[in-house]
């Protein structure tokens, strides 16, 4: 008899919208896939640069937590300046980045082990999916205005952001899937 592997995605219940639920339930799948991949992750791996200038993967995770929380927070909180450290207890200037040219990781990851970052994901998805329960598929159509620093402006539908928060984590999870490749062909001795 042949093995069978069966994949499905479960739709969480909960949600006033079903469009909205499963969108949850996707990016739930991408953070589990990233967790798995990555949960034998040591403090030096996270924090390791390829090169000066570079990201690190605790960057990139650190990152991902705070785009998710400061995006959830303008678009469906509708806060105008999101504050990040009441839901995540770091700022949004503790990831590093942009890293300037030549940079080194910031000092407010340096040593951080794995369980740090899972608990700021952990955070981070729990305040989306706080905001997000309640939200009628009406409102994924609606627009939303951010006024840009340098005084643009953005328009961009609900939906547009649950797509955003996708795309963006699964952007991120795939560097770091890189970053652990190119850290582990960096640590193998050249062969004679």
């Amino acid at each position: 008899m042949p093995t069978i592997d069966r994949t499905s995605i479960e739709i969480p219940t909960g949600y006033r919208s079903q469009e909205v639920a499963l969108f949850i339930s996707l990016l739930d799948d991408q953070s589990e896939l990233l967790m798995e991949d990555t949960k034998d992750i040591t403090p030096d791996e996270l924090g390791w640069q390829p090169k000066p200038g570079m990201n690190t993967i605790g960057m990139l995770l650190a990152h991902m937590a705070i785009v998710e929380v400061w995006w959830t927070a303008l678009a469906l909180v509708q806060e105008e300046s999101p504050e990040m450290e009441p839901v995540l207890g770091i700022n949004d200037e503790d990831d590093g980045m942009p890293i300037p040219e030549e940079g080194a990781p910031p000092a407010a990851l340096r040593g951080k082990d794995f369980a740090f970052y899972v608990d700021l994901h952990r955070r981070a998805r729990q305040y989306l999916k706080k905001a997000a329960q309640p939200m009628p598929d009406a409102e994924l159509t609606q627009e939303r205005t951010r006024t840009r620093k340098d005084g643009t402006q953005r328009i961009y539908s609900v939906r547009w952001y649950f797509y955003h928060i996708l795309e963006h984590f699964s952007g991120h999870y795939g560097q770091i899937l890189l970053l652990r490749h190119l850290y582990k062909t960096a640590r193998v001795p050249a062969k004679a």
